[in-house]
């Protein structure tokens, strides 16, 4: 809702708001004084100091993106798809944006592989405020996404995992293609629940940052921290307790953190000598978003509902995760915290692989497996309910 309406439904919760509002300024302020940066990069503390940088930033420049998007009428107006009950402002993903690119840029963290993904995370961020401001074309969409999926290989982010050889470099270069436009549109689809797709790409770039750790590669580690900070920083305003969100990450928000959490996953070098758990640990941590794509994809062309790719990128529909959790019954909280709980369960999975053997590995993933096919049932049981008109 406009601040307005805020501020006359709940006084209370807005002075509790500007209160924490001026605490996390002064908060920047102080954690920004060169004497404060530079003792915390001096006693190896970035790992505190990049994910609090991005979280303050994008906590204070969440609001005035709000006001923007109100301005310029930036709004989701909600239809019988959706479960939100009031225009809301978009956009929230350039305070995300805003965030993590701030604390990349003031800990220096670069390379000619991060220039290149940071490019291409811009012009995907740019396509998707303009899909959240003026809807563009789903075909227009997907050349953008290809055009920022060839600066990020161009740049030298891609998979490796296959013998080298023209055939193993021309399948690895289309499962880069795949995998990150993949899982960009997965994690725009999951967008569809009051903190979900922030607390996804907070729950997976935590995880992708201790698999980093695990693996002794620091500066991976940084960037998973700089865009879980940003993802935190955003959820107060996307998930409130006692009241639906006051703005959306919108298109450009979702599709830009989908799309970064492809690149980082992609980036890593995670096990140099077993291919295979170097391939399943970043499978895992981003094993929602995979399942979910995998399972629309398959019951929309099997169903002949979508016939191509302009029209599985245009189809709307409740047939996601957290619309089928819905249907059984759980509200919209617990469907997300359900979610929520899956992922980190994944992740913790992705942990452990690192110091197992190739059995394991294959174990865990197993494992994995078996969740998502007890998901599956869930999720048919949730259309058999609201087939049955049983839903709540």
């Amino acid at each position: 809702m406009p601040p307005d309406e805020e501020a006359t439904q709940s006084p209370g919760y807005n002075y509790g708001f500007f209160y924490l509002y001026g605490v996390a300024f002064f908060l920047l302020l102080f954690v920004m004084m060169p004497q404060v940066r530079g003792w915390l990069k001096l006693n190896d503390f970035r790992w505190v100091y990049i994910p609090a940088v991005s979280m303050l930033v994008t906590f204070l420049m969440t609001p005035l993106v709000r006001a923007i998007a109100h301005r310029i009428g930036a709004l989701d107006v909600p239809d019988a798809r959706k479960v939100h009950q009031g225009p809301t402002a978009l956009l929230g993903g350039l305070a995300v944006f805003i965030g993590f690119g701030l604390s990349v840029g003031v800990n220096n963290l670069y390379s000619p592989q991060m220039k290149g993904v940071g490019i291409a995370a811009l012009l995907i961020l740019i396509i998707g405020l303009m899909d959240d401001i003026r809807k563009v074309p789903a075909t227009i969409k997907l050349l953008g996404q290809i055009a920022a999926c060839t600066i990020v290989v161009y740049s030298g982010v891609r998979l490796s995992f296959l013998p080298a050889g023209w055939l193993g470099d021309s399948i690895e270069v289309v499962l880069t293609f795949v995998g990150i436009i993949g899982i960009a549109n997965a994690l725009n689809f999951l967008d569809g629940m009051d903190g979900l797709a922030a607390g996804l790409g907070a729950i997976s770039s935590f995880f992708i940052g201790l698999v980093a750790l695990q693996t002794n590669q620091p500066f991976l580690m940084f960037l998973s921290l700089g865009l879980m900070g940003g993802c935190i920083g955003f959820l107060p305003y996307n998930f409130r307790p006692s009241q639906p969100a006051s703005i959306f990450l919108g298109d450009a928000g979702s599709t830009f953190i989908g799309f970064t959490l492809a690149c980082l996953a992609v980036m890593g070098e995670w096990d140099t000598q077993d291919p295979i758990k170097a391939f399943l640990m970043p499978l895992l941590i981003l094993g929602v978003t995979f399942f979910d794509m995998s399972y629309i994809t398959l019951l929309r062309f099997g169903s002949g509902r979508v016939r191509n790719i302009r029209e599985w990128l245009e189809y709307v529909g409740r047939d996601h995760i957290h619309h089928k959790l819905n249907d059984l019954g759980l509200s919209r909280h617990q469907t997300v915290f359900f979610i929520f709980l899956l992922s980190i369960s994944l992740g913790i999975s992705s942990i452990v692989m690192k110091n197992g053997r190739t059995v394991d590995a294959f174990l865990l993933l197993i494992q994995g497996f078996n969740m998502f096919f007890m998901l599956a049932i869930l999720m048919q049981k949730g259309s058999d309910h609201k087939e049955n008109g049983k839903d709540d």
